[in-house]
């Protein structure tokens, strides 16, 4: 059962993804139209700040107000047809990601209870850049005309974003706490 403040606290990451999306968004040539965001920082948080379960419904809520129209993926796209490109893997990905670094951090965290940030920092790599580069590759490849490895190459791009993301997300844990 979901309390008051649980449902605050999902609609606010859900909103602080939005936000994210007013970040510039980066489109390079070689990376099959998948831009490079800032969105998956939120999803990390919103994973570690939340745990498992209310991150991903965080995550689910703001993808409904995406299905809706609202131009809250970076670069101001909205609608259902960014469900049927190249990005989807990633927004699927965003999903399990949340849950992964949540579920992560919560196991982490017991076993290294005085190393927060390293706790935060793996479950960032298994849920933020493991996971969901595994639901994200293969969307690309599904979407475009590439094959899985050379979509996976496309990918690494994105890899140094992603690993700073982490860090940020690791360290603002560190400082304001996580999931309980």
């Amino acid at each position: 059962m979901l309390t008051t403040r649980d449902l605050v606290r999902i609609a606010l990451f859900a909103a602080l993804i939005a936000v994210m999306g007013l970040i510039p968004k980066f489109d390079l040539p070689f990376t099959a139209g998948v831009p490079v965001t800032a969105q998956t920082l939120g999803v990390m948080l919103a994973g570690l700040m939340l745990g498992p379960r209310r991150g991903v419904l965080a995550v689910l809520l703001f993808l409904f107000v995406v299905a809706m129209g609202a131009p809250v993926l970076s670069g101001g796209r909205g609608g259902l047809g960014v469900f049927f490109g190249p990005t989807i893997g990633f927004l699927i990905g965003w999903v399990a990601g949340a849950w992964a670094c949540g579920a992560a951090f919560e196991r982490l965290h017991v076993w290294l209870p005085s190393r927060r940030f390293l706790a935060a920092l793996i479950a960032c790599w298994v849920g933020g850049i493991v996971v969901i580069y595994a639901f994200g590759v293969p969307g690309i490849a599904l979407r475009t005309e590439l094959t899985l490895p050379k979509a996976a190459m496309a990918s690494i791009i994105f890899l140094p974003g992603d690993i700073l993301k982490s860090l940020i997300a690791a360290w603002l844990v560190a400082r304001l706490g996580g999931s309980r």
